[in-house]
């Protein structure tokens, strides 16, 4: 899989020092949040026998079914033949289904079984017992306010993101479709 290049022309404005730490921070989540052996380590607390890319897919229509494929895959910033193979496989493991998209007939959209929202829930049980001990020094304040500012930067960062064509493309944030 290869990382689509960047755009030719990105605005040639200097990073501040304040987005250069945030940047810096978001790489150390990224890499703490992605390494194999703590997504195996969640998945055998949570007691579900989900990939990375099947916990992301199942996680993204939790927030926001049913959602239509192609949705799914702009939500993902993955291509559309890839939520189809996931799609396929979590459809035969039982965690979702394939209904008809009431605004067209001819589509479909994907929905969480009743399994597939216990394995979620169990998933998201399971991470936020991890995170509840990581954080246990915080106040409730504190985490309200970081929880309120991650949400707004995803929106931000939906809204604002550059396509592989390098033109900016408006993306309406989880929970708003």
């Amino acid at each position: 899989m290869s990382t689509p290049p960047l755009p030719a022309e990105l605005p040639d404005i200097p990073a501040s020092d304040e987005v250069i730490e945030i940047e810096r921070a978001l790489t150390r989540i990224t890499y703490l949040s992605t390494r194999a052996r703590q997504h195996d380590r969640l998945m055998a607390l949570a007691g579900v026998p989900l990939d990375r890319a099947a916990v992301a897919l199942l996680r993204q229509v939790a927030d926001s079914e049913p959602l239509r494929p192609g949705e799914l895959a702009a939500r993902l910033g993955v291509e559309a033949s890839h939520v189809t193979r996931t799609v396929q496989q979590l459809q035969k493991s039982g965690y979702v289904t394939r209904v008809p998209d009431p605004d067209d007939r001819r589509a479909q959209r994907i929905e969480l079984t009743e399994a597939g929202r216990q394995a979620i829930r169990r998933v998201r049980d399971a991470g936020a017992r991890g995170m509840q001990l990581a954080l246990s020094d915080w106040t409730p304040q504190e985490l309200r306010q970081l929880a309120t500012l991650f949400h707004r930067m995803v929106d931000d960062f939906l809204t604002y993101s550059i396509d592989e064509e390098g033109e900016q493309q408006a993306v309406a944030p989880a929970g708003t479709a």
